[in-house]
């Protein structure tokens, strides 16, 4: 063991990671190179050779392009179009009623699609507009939008979800149980916050909902019973314990395909679009996670891992301490590196460091999502940022859009310390599974 090569290894990481070097190649690279130099060049391809297998055949990971391509069906057959209007029928009472339906449609959204960045786009192209007519703030609208698309990545399916659940094997079932009840509560602190808005800048929000504004609740049940059906289906088999969470996402697949081709949306364009655009993110992922297990194959080998844990045992570091490390870590990291990679990357170190502790997994799982997802609204690479800039570009400058994301980041923060201060908000629902 040498525990020098594991710092140099994580220092060299970075380093590559910081020259733009794609982060698997990065993570292949220094786990090669330091298992060459630490056992020699036929156990480094021994390892090399074997872990893209032992990572891509987990029964569980096969759940990752089946909820994929549930969420591209949604999308690309227009089974999500008649959120907006569901919530502009439920909602329209309230002040900042447009800005407050778009946040909970993006949580409808995400119940079928796991991915903030498709969330963020989808309703971007439907509310912002409305929004901006209504007499909104371009800068508010845009943001409201970009922050609810980050509800994509926490209520399930999540597909960052289920990659943390089979890399620190725990539960996914349970991760996504505690998913619902962050997800949810960020909803309502955006929802508060437009409430807020309305209150203090009516020039921004307005407090009424314009004339137009106001849907039929029975055309909007009607347009959204798609999603609906399809939800009830997958997560009430899931967690009722009729599915596994692999068997639930061939079954979100399959009901996606149906609810498509039952309301006549369904095309030959639609299937390909959704295969291809399923392959190449599945492949993506695929090839990061292989990467982030030689990672930790040699962190393993290093005795790194175990001398971290040792040595945070041995300083006495408080929760809070701990916890205000993690934060910081990952909302840096957030600001420059995509969710997946930043996750994937930093687990080889924590995982042993939070078994030592104590640390529940999977309320440890919940708050690294929602971490990772602030990142998708934070400059310089706020992803959900720029995905609006393109689909809104008549409306909004990016400038305009992370002033706009502000409160809502700081609604982030918030739900972020209250997570931390009452663990038992995450871990309610997965103890009654």
């Amino acid at each position: 063991m040498s525990v020098e090569t594991g710092f140099w290894g994580i220092g060299v990481l970075f380093a590559l990671l910081f020259l733009r070097v794609p982060v698997a190649l990065a993570l292949i690279a220094v786990s090669f190179g330091g298992i060459v130099s630490l056992l020699g060049i036929k156990p480094a391809f021994g390892i090399l050779s074997n872990t893209p297998y032992a990572f891509v055949a987990s029964w569980t990971m096969s759940a990752v392009p089946m909820f994929l391509l549930m969420g591209f069906v949604a999308y690309h057959a227009k089974l999500t179009e008649g959120l907006f209007d569901a919530a502009k029928a439920a909602l329209w009472r309230v002040p900042g009623a447009l800005a407050v339906a778009s946040i909970f449609a993006c949580s409808g959204f995400a119940a079928v699609c796991g991915s903030s960045l498709a969330t963020a786009a989808s309703m971007g192209r439907i509310a912002i507009p409305e929004m901006v007519r209504a007499g909104y703030s371009p800068s508010i609208s845009a943001g409201a939008i970009a922050a609810g698309g980050t509800i994509g990545a926490l209520i399930p399916p999540s597909i960052l979800m289920i990659l943390y659940g089979v890399f620190s094997e725990t539960s996914i079932t349970k991760v996504f149980l505690g998913g619902i009840t962050v997800g949810l509560l960020t909803a309502v602190s955006y929802a508060l916050v437009v409430w807020l808005l309305a209150a203090l800048r009516p020039d921004w929000v307005p407090r009424g909902a314009p004339a137009g504004a106001r849907v039929s609740g029975r055309e909007a049940l009607r347009k959204v019973w798609p999603v609906m059906a399809l939800v009830l289906l997958v997560f009430g088999g899931l967690f009722s314990g009729y599915f596994t969470a692999t068997e639930a996402g061939a079954i979100g697949a399959g009901g996606a395909i149906l609810c498509a081709a039952a309301i006549g949306t369904l095309s030959r364009q639609v299937m390909k679009n959704s295969l291809l655009e399923t392959l190449q993110t599945t492949a993506s992922l695929l090839i990061i996670g292989i990467g982030a297990m030689m990672f930790t194959r040699f962190l393993g080998i290093t005795g790194l891992s175990g001398f971290i844990a040792k040595q945070v045992g041995a300083a006495d570091i408080s929760y809070l301490q701990l916890m205000l490390m993690v934060v910081l870590v990952y909302l840096a990291l957030g600001m420059v590196m995509e969710p997946f990679g930043a996750m994937l990357v930093t687990l080889p170190v924590f995982l042993p460091l939070l078994n030592a502790e104590g640390i529940s997994l999977v309320w440890f799982g919940v708050l690294v999502v929602k971490l990772l997802e602030i990142g998708m609204i934070t400059p310089p690479v706020g992803l959900n940022v720029f995905v609006i800039r393109n689909v809104a570009s008549n409306y909004v400058s990016t400038a305009q859009i992370f002033a706009g994301v502000l409160p809502f980041f700081l609604a982030d923060l918030a739900v972020t310390a209250l997570i931390i201060a009452v663990p038992g908000l995450v871990l309610a629902l997965p103890a009654l599974l």
